[in-house]
């Protein structure tokens, strides 16, 4: 386990600010530079900002999402003195790249990558202006960051994982479904933070005699295949905030109700879509941290590599009683009883 990671967490207070601004985005290629805008009401400046995203899934959209949601109640929107350059790479890395090149010599005032491997192509790329990222796991196995207090240089941003709830999940699993001794884990070991996340699971399932037994994928089209060979020899199934597995989540969703599995997963967009658990946090909430920062930095002028890296805090089980009946799992006032907020926490 990365320990920089967990000494990270210890030290690192989460740096809020009120904030932010509004764009949309069109999602159908691989740049979207927006309207134009005239003077704001505090500036005549039109600020740029453009984004790098992997790949679309709800996770990572609503990440997006909250982020210019922070910008626009900041006062910062599009139409007005706010441009956004939004650039989807379509899980290409070619792609991701030629992105973060294309970002460099441009004249944004702020990058923002949105997962791990399009926050790393904006690390190495671009170095004349503020970077932010969001949706990495974790930043310092990633080579992104060196450290989360006051990172230096001219990156920061939100990790969004906090290894406490892998564990908690696990804890779970081994509580409450006492018939678990084996538990799949559909994985790309391509992808940092999945292979950060998976090291995580496992040390927590040895702790309770539980084997974790790894479906390895390449990309997103082989995930019904890996999910399928997982039947008969594993009695759950856990996915990571794996950026290829999260996106064809739906075909292990469809695996588990059939063969009666236990399904969890790391994000809550996936047990909102027919996963049993997790414990989580919004992403929403997610971007609009960094939302706020992108604020701190365009309208205070701070200095991203002064501001330190934060992690989720707000965790909370999430359960989805109806995946629970698909899957063959009677939801206990036990397991109830782990949601804090029940009601916006457990999905019927």
């Amino acid at each position: 386990m990365n320990r920089k990671f967990w000494i990270g967490i210890a030290i690192a207070s989460v740096m809020l600010v009120s904030a932010a601004c509004g764009a949309s985005k069109d999602n159908t290629g691989i740049t979207n530079e927006g309207n134009t805008a005239g003077a704001g009401s505090e500036s005549e400046k039109t600020y740029t900002i453009s984004v790098s995203q992997i790949v679309e899934h709800p996770s990572l959209d609503a990440t997006y999402d909250g982020f210019i949601a922070a910008l626009k109640d900041a006062g910062f929107e599009e139409g007005k003195n706010l441009k956004i350059d939004f650039n989807n790479a379509q899980n290409d890395m070619t792609n991701i790249k030629t992105i973060s090149q294309k970002i460099a010599s441009g004249n944004s005032d702020l990058a923002l990558g949105i997962a791990t491997p399009s926050a790393l192509s904006l690390a190495e790329d671009v170095t004349e202006i503020p970077v932010l990222f969001a949706a990495v796991t974790d930043p310092i196995d990633a080579g992104i960051v060196k450290q989360l207090q006051a990172p230096g240089g001219n990156i920061t941003g939100a990790a969004d994982t906090n290894p406490d709830a892998i564990k908690q999940t696990m804890d779970f699993i081994a509580k409450e479904l006492p018939n678990v001794k084996k538990v799949g884990l559909v994985i790309n070991e391509g992808e940092s933070n999945a292979v950060v996340m998976a090291k995580y699971a496992e040390e927590a399932l040895k702790s309770h005699n539980i084997e974790l037994v790894k479906a390895p994928i390449a990309n997103t089209s082989e995930v019904q295949q890996a999910a399928e060979s997982l039947v008969g020899r594993v009695d759950a199934i856990y996915i990571t905030l794996d950026n290829n597995v999260v996106t064809g989540a739906d075909a292990i969703i469809e695996i588990a109700n059939e063969n009666d599995i236990p399904f969890l997963s790391a994000d809550r967009d996936t047990v909102e879509k027919g996963a049993f658990a997790t414990v989580g946090f919004k992403y929403y909430d997610h971007g609009y941290e960094v939302g706020q920062m992108a604020v701190e930095i365009l309208k205070n002028g701070k200095n991203p590599g002064e501001m330190n890296v934060t992690v989720p805090q707000k965790l909370d089980f999430i359960l989805n009683l109806k995946a629970a009946a698909e899957q063959g799992i009677t939801v206990t006032d036990e397991m109830k009883s782990y949601v804090k907020d029940q009601e916006n926490n457990i999905i019927e």
